[in-house]
């Protein structure tokens, strides 16, 4: 989670000085995250049922070898198309050989604190937001961007090699065939949960995708800015740890549902913030929503769809995070473009949170 997180959210400290040198407007940039985070969301649906057949070593080793491969070439793209390409598909299926497969195994190993079990699992999104914006900032500043890519290469791969090695298939029996999609589509309770994720998900990409450079428009240092998604990713794992235990003794859709309304009503601070000081408190806050967000959503899928072909199940729930970032930070990226301004995209993660709240308060009624 660390790795694989550390290297997709620290984008936002690249898009600027790419922006610059492709000559390309922020939505065209922006659409670099967007492909990446649509695989890497997406491709659970094959990463997810992999995991539940192969164990998870060999996914992560695939992870490992291409998540290297496609920020070395990257840093050697000169056209945008090209980065697209080894970008969007090197870190989308590394993140994907990373994410859905290794959540679903958290959550197998686990019966009792599930939640729990799986928010310190997924801390290491938040850690690795903490570490990986700030540091792309500093190698940035030494190296550009193509060399602070090349730096990144052998470390990311590095990492997830080690997490290989120390990976292990959770102690149940593992579901070889029977995982069908169309049978969880007509479940109405996944509808449910699908549809929020999606909105949620538009709303969440808008701050990870567009809170540095908002900040850098609004007088911001671009040396501090990036600093503002460390401060969100170190509350996120604060978040992903407290969420843990919330959800354990009242409930992981409660808490679920909680979370995913701080989340929208923390936009409003976004929105007014009056100096960098107010910033970085609406980073802590929708940091820590945030953290619980991500970390709930493994045993809400338990909880609502049970826990049989769960890796096929999260994969399949989590596409919906991959077709909002397809789709949100590019549609807004042209607002953006064309207001020369930030405060109509804050307002859409704003009105997007809080749909996204009441479409929540739906799940396990039935």
């Amino acid at each position: 989670m660390f790795t694989v997180f550390g290297v997709a959210y620290s984008f936002g400290a690249f898009l600027e000085p790419m922006a610059r040198e492709f000559g390309t407007g922020s939505a065209a940039t922006s659409e670099l995250f967007s492909i990446t985070a649509f695989l890497y969301f997406s491709l659970g649906i094959v990463s997810g049922p992999a995991v539940d057949r192969f164990g998870p070593r060999p996914v992560l080793l695939l992870g490992a070898a291409v998540i290297g491969a496609g920020l070395l070439l990257t840093s050697l793209a000169h056209q945008i198309w090209l980065a697209y390409l080894t970008y969007g598909l090197g870190v989308g299926i590394g993140a994907a050989c990373g994410y859905v497969p290794m959540v679903a195994v958290i959550a197998g190993w686990f019966e009792r604190r599930r939640s729990l079990a799986s928010g310190l699992a997924v801390s290491g999104i938040g850690v690795g937001t903490l570490v990986g914006a700030p540091a792309a900032g500093l190698a940035i500043a030494a190296l550009g961007w193509r060399g602070a890519y090349a730096l990144l290469a052998p470390i990311a791969a590095g990492l997830l090699l080690l997490a290989a090695l120390l990976a292990a298939r959770p102690p149940r029996p593992a579901a070889e065939s029977g995982f069908d999609a169309r049978v969880l589509l007509r479940d109405p309770e996944f509808r449910r949960l699908y549809v929020a994720i999606l909105v949620a998900s538009i709303s969440l990409f808008i701050v990870l995708v567009y809170l540095v450079p908002a900040a850098v428009q609004a007088g911001v240092s671009p040396l501090i800015a990036p600093l503002l998604l460390g401060c969100l990713g170190a509350a996120s794992t604060t978040g992903r740890v407290v969420l843990g235990f919330v959800a354990d003794r009242f409930g992981v859709v409660r808490s679920f549902q909680g979370a995913v309304a701080v989340m929208g009503a923390a936009c409003l601070v976004w929105l007014l913030a009056p100096n960098v000081a107010v910033l970085f408190l609406f980073a802590a806050v929708y940091g820590l929503a945030y953290g619980g967000y991500i970390a709930s959503g493994p045993g809400v899928n338990a909880e609502l769809l049970g826990t049989r072909h769960l890796g096929g199940q999260v994969g399949c729930s989590y596409s919906a995070a991959g077709v909002a970032a397809l789709a949100g930070p590019p549609l807004v990226g042209l607002t953006i473009d064309a207001t020369r301004g930030y405060a109509l995209a804050i307002g859409l993660a704003l009105g997007l949170g809080l749909l996204a709240t009441l479409l929540s308060l739906g799940l396990g009624r039935g």
